[in-house]
C-alpha cells in the first residue's frame, strides 16, 4: 500500500480521522478530500512530510470529486450527516452525494472503492436517514459495480457524539429521559475496529463487491448503556421512561430550530433496533476481533471524582 494513493472524503471527521491514522501506518499516500481544507491541517501531523495531502472537495460538486479522485488507486467515502441543514439533506449527502463519488472513481480508474453505509441501510424505510443510505447503496453499486459496503452500528471510541452525549447529560442533569421503556437494542462498534476493517478490505481483493455489517461484541439495550455510562461518571441518576408519542411531538415542536437537540429522524432510529444481520458478513470475516465498549469507555468517559450520591 505505500506506492498506492488513497482519498478519504471526510477525512476529517470522527471515523475519518481514524482511517487516515491506520492508512499512515500502513506507509499509504493520502489524499484528505473535505469542504474545508484549512480546518483540517491538524491531520498533516499524523504522517510524515508530504504524506498527506488536503484537497477541498464537496460530494455533491461533481468536478471537485474528480479533482479529488484523479490518480487514486482506492477510494473510501466515509461522509455522512445525521441532522439536515439547508441544502445537505440525506439525499443530497447519501444519496446523490455518494453516487458523484462512485462514478467519479469508475470514471478515473479506481481500482478499489469502499462506501461507508450503516446497519440497517434500507431503501424501503419510512426514516429519510435510513432510506436515504439505502438509496445510496444502490445508486453506489451502479456505478462502481465492485465497491465495498461497510455498514458500521452505533459509533463509540474518544471523541464520539454518542457516549460523550450521554455522559454530559448524566452529569449536568437530575434525571435522564429515555427513548420509549430504553429497550431499543443497540450493538456499539468501536472506531478503531471500523479504520482496520478498510485497511483490511483494501489489502484483500476477495472482498470486492461485498457487504459487511460491523458491531461490537455486545448487544446491550439503551437503558444499560445508559447505566453503563452512570457508572462510568459515578452518578445516581432516575431514567425516565418517555413515550415516543412524546418524543415525536417535542421533535416536532423543535423542528423549527437551526440546531434541534433531537429531530424527528432521530426518534425514528430509536424506535428499531440497531444491530448485525444474523446472516451478515462481520468482523470477523475480516479477520478483526471487536472490542468490547467496556475496555475503551474509562479512557474517556470516567469522571476524575467517582461518587454515589450525586
Amino acid at each position: 500500500m505505500a506506492s498506492k494513493r488513497v482519498t478519504v472524503f471526510g477525512g476529517s471527521g470522527f471515523l475519518g480521522r481514524q482511517i487516515v491514522k491506520s492508512l499512515v501506518v500502513e506507509g499509504a499516500s493520502i489524499r484528505v478530500a473535505v469542504r474545508h481544507p484549512e480546518r483540517a491541517s491538524f491531520l498533516k501531523q499524523m504522517g510524515r512530510d508530504g504524506q498527506i495531502e488536503l484537497v477541498r472537495a464537496d460530494v455533491w460538486e461533481e468536478s471537485t470529486v474528480a479533482r479529488a479522485v484523479k490518480k487514486s488507486t482506492s477510494v473510501i467515502n466515509t461522509v455522512g450527516h445525521y441532522v439536515e441543514k439547508s441544502g445537505a439533506t440525506f439525499d443530497a449527502i447519501h444519496g446523490q452525494g455518494a453516487h458523484n463519488v462512485a462514478r467519479q472513481a469508475r470514471n478515473a480508474g479506481v481500482e478499489r472503492l469502499i462506501h461507508i453505509s450503516g446497519v440497517g441501510a434500507d431503501p424501503e424505510s419510512d426514516s429519510p436517514y435510513v432510506r436515504a443510505r439505502g438509496i445510496g447503496e444502490d445508486l453506489v453499486k451502479g456505478a462502481f459495480e465492485d465497491v465495498t459496503i461497510l455498514r458500521p452500528s452505533v459509533l463509540f471510541g474518544p471523541d464520539d457524539s454518542f457516549f460523550n452525549t450521554l455522559a454530559g447529560l448524566a452529569r449536568q442533569t437530575p434525571a435522564l429521559p429515555l427513548f420509549g421503556m430504553g429497550r431499543t437494542k443497540l450493538q456499539p462498534v468501536f472506531v478503531g475496529n471500523v479504520s482496520e476493517a478498510c485497511v483490511k478490505v483494501l489489502a484483500d481483493p476477495s472482498t470486492q463487491g461485498k457487504v459487511y455489517e460491523l458491531g461490537g461484541p455486545g448487544i446491550y439495550t439503551y437503558k444499560a448503556l445508559m447505566n453503563l455510562v452512570l457508572a462510568h461518571v459515578g452518578k445516581r441518576r432516575a431514567l425516565v421512561p418517555v413515550p415516543f408519542f412524546v418524543w415525536d411531538a417535542l421533535a416536532a415542536l423543535l423542528s423549527v430550530l437551526a440546531n434541534p437537540p433531537v429531530t424527528r429522524d432521530q426518534v425514528k432510529l430509536m424506535k428499531s433496533d440497531n444491530v448485525v444481520g444474523e446472516a451478515a458478513l462481520t468482523l470477523e470475516d475480516l479477520g478483526i476481533d471487536p472490542t468490547p465498549v467496556e475496555e475503551v469507555l474509562p479512557i474517556y468517559i470516567d469522571g476524575s471524582t467517582k461518587s454515589t450520591t450525586a
